[in-house]
């Protein structure tokens, strides 16, 4: 069965958490603070990640930056009480998979990360490490657009997105099927997520006109170049 790392500083809701993970099977990794989160990460290499935003010496966001450092692929779920629009974004910026407000149930949990787990699973072709978009060169790997000499350093959220773009250039990507694939839900809250992310990769792309990411009415995004 998978391992999880557990990183929930409430030690009654911590060990509730892991016991229930425990009885269904999975193996648990757990820790008080994003610091011996991170010390357990690197010792370990869980499967996945679930994490508290809100803890001592090392906050969720930040221990989810570091990670990102390193594991561009393994899920990390966020568990907190917050969920104003931005505090979601930058989590989703930082390279968070999905994001669970408290109070949530168990099965919950489960059924997040096991969707989370199945998508990882999932093996896509491999591409060239530059991509061509217009002017710019898109460096995937390093999360970089660069134009003229000139690097924007993108988010590991912004960088999945233009890669599937990218991959449906000039074709219609279904606004519901991203939502699955990089939020896990296509849920309203989730939209206006990716809403913001459609806006900063328009401005990042600017100083192309032949190259757009237009609306489609009810559908999706195109990127045109």
């Amino acid at each position: 069965m998978p391992t999880l790392l557990l990183i929930e500083d409430e030690l009654a809701l911590g060990m509730i958490v892991r016991d229930s993970l425990e009885a269904r099977g999975f193996t648990v990794l757990y820790a008080a603070d994003g610091e011996e989160g991170y010390t357990l990460f690197r010792e370990h290499q869980p499967d996945a990640v679930v994490a508290d935003v809100m803890m001592p010496r090392l906050d969720g966001f930040s221990l989810a930056g570091r990670i990102r450092q390193t594991d561009p692929d393994v899920p990390i779920i966020f568990l907190t009480a917050r969920s104003q629009t931005a505090d979601v974004v930058r989590g989703f910026e930082l390279g968070g998979n999905d994001y669970l407000k408290k109070p949530f149930s168990i099965d919950e949990l489960i059924v997040r990360i096991k969707a989370l787990l199945n998508r990882n699973r999932t093996v896509r072709p491999a591409a060239p490490d530059r991509l061509p978009i217009g002017k710019y060169q898109f460096d995937y790997p390093k999360q970089k657009l660069a134009l003229d000499g000139k690097e924007i350093p993108m988010s590991h959220r912004e960088a999945e997105l233009l890669k599937r773009l990218y991959e449906q250039r000039n074709q219609v990507l279904e606004r519901s099927a991203v939502l699955l694939d990089l939020w896990g839900d296509d849920s309203f809250f989730n939209g206006r997520s990716l809403d913001v992310f459609i806006t900063r990769l328009r401005r990042y792309l600017k100083d192309d006109p032949q190259v757009q990411i237009v609306n489609v009415r009810g559908i999706g995004y195109k990127l045109i170049v």
